[in-house]
């Protein structure tokens, strides 16, 4: 059962935008909201988890959802934003350390 647990909340972590933005590489989160055709242009580093969050909501309907499932992906995407929220708080000296060394992730050039 334990086993069970840590491969679910690893499973979890891996969609979180917090977890796309700090620990994948910037190109797949760049991959990621290309895909979704966000209308964002950048991310910032600081909190860039909350933004990648809000950035994959603002996208276009992809085809293919109807109307049951659609409206269950805001509530996936905004309970993430409260986990991200809280990762992004706590990677805060980290995330402002890159956002000065790097700039944001630049999502449309």
């Amino acid at each position: 059962m334990k086993i069970q647990a840590m491969m679910l909340t690893a499973m979890m972590l891996a969609g979180c935008g917090t977890v796309q933005t700090v620990v994948f590489s910037d190109e797949s989160a760049v991959k990621s909201l290309k895909d979704r055709k966000s209308y964002c242009g950048a991310v910032p580093r600081i909190y860039s988890g909350m933004t990648f969050d809000f950035c994959y909501l603002n996208a276009p309907l992809q085809s293919g959802y109807d109307d049951q499932t659609h409206s269950s992906v805001p509530f996936v995407v905004v309970a993430d934003a409260v986990i991200s929220g809280a990762l992004d708080t706590l990677l805060l000296p980290y995330t402002v350390y890159r956002q000065q060394a790097d700039g944001s992730i630049i999502i449309n050039e």
